[in-house]
């Protein structure tokens, strides 16, 4: 994952992967920053609990809260229970969409031959900058949009073929579901009048 920056921000939401778990804290490594992190066992959940190892694994990937940052220790406090499971949900699709990305743009890396560190500083952080995430630049961006980002040629011809490649429009059908019932004595009728009515409105689509 593209790092984010030297330290997180207070009440910012973050992955993390556990590394270690004791009876009173977890230990983790923060995937979007070079940094450490720690969820005391009064942040691990919403309930009172008498050992960590009861609802936080080693190798768990959690989302977690920034409660507060030791700079000069390079220590994040982190908490679990303070994220509701709407947002746990939305940072975690956040998080695979820019993992996704960021895989594009190493095979974007690759066909002009250079590594993915390099990637981002030619043209990953310039996405990320324009588009928002990698993964919106993927999706979003055509030869015009990179040109006027002065990215040069090879790079575009790249980039873009890794989105012809994986990048696929999705189509929203709408369906229809009827219940062909009807209590009357000439049911089969009025259906067959409620169909007929129903494919002249839609034009048969």
């Amino acid at each position: 994952m593209p790092l984010k920056g030297e330290f997180p921000e207070e009440g910012e939401l973050i992955v993390c992967k556990v590394i270690e778990v004791t009876q009173f804290a977890a230990w983790c490594e923060l995937l979007e920053y070079k940094l450490k992190g720690i969820i005391p066992i009064s942040e691990a959940a919403g309930k009172w609990i008498f050992d960590v190892r009861e609802v936080i694994k080693e190798g768990q990937v959690v989302v977690a809260r920034v409660m507060r940052i030791e700079k000069e220790n390079k220590l994040v406090h982190l908490s679990l229970r303070r994220v509701s499971q709407a947002e746990m949900k939305e940072k975690m699709n956040e998080f695979r969409r820019e993992q996704r990305g960021e895989k594009l743009l190493e095979l974007a890396c690759n066909k002009v031959g250079v590594s993915l560190e390099e990637g981002y500083r030619q043209v990953g952080f310039l996405l990320i900058k324009k588009f928002g995430s990698l993964f919106d630049a993927f999706c979003n961006m055509d030869r015009e949009k990179l040109e006027r980002l002065q990215i040069d040629k090879n790079w575009i011809d790249a980039l873009l073929e890794m989105k012809e490649k994986s990048i696929k429009e999705k189509e929203t059908v709408l369906k229809y579901e009827l219940e062909d019932k009807s209590l009357e004595t000439n049911g089969v009728e009025l259906i067959k009048e409620f169909l007929l009515d129903i494919e002249e409105k839609t034009k048969g689509k």
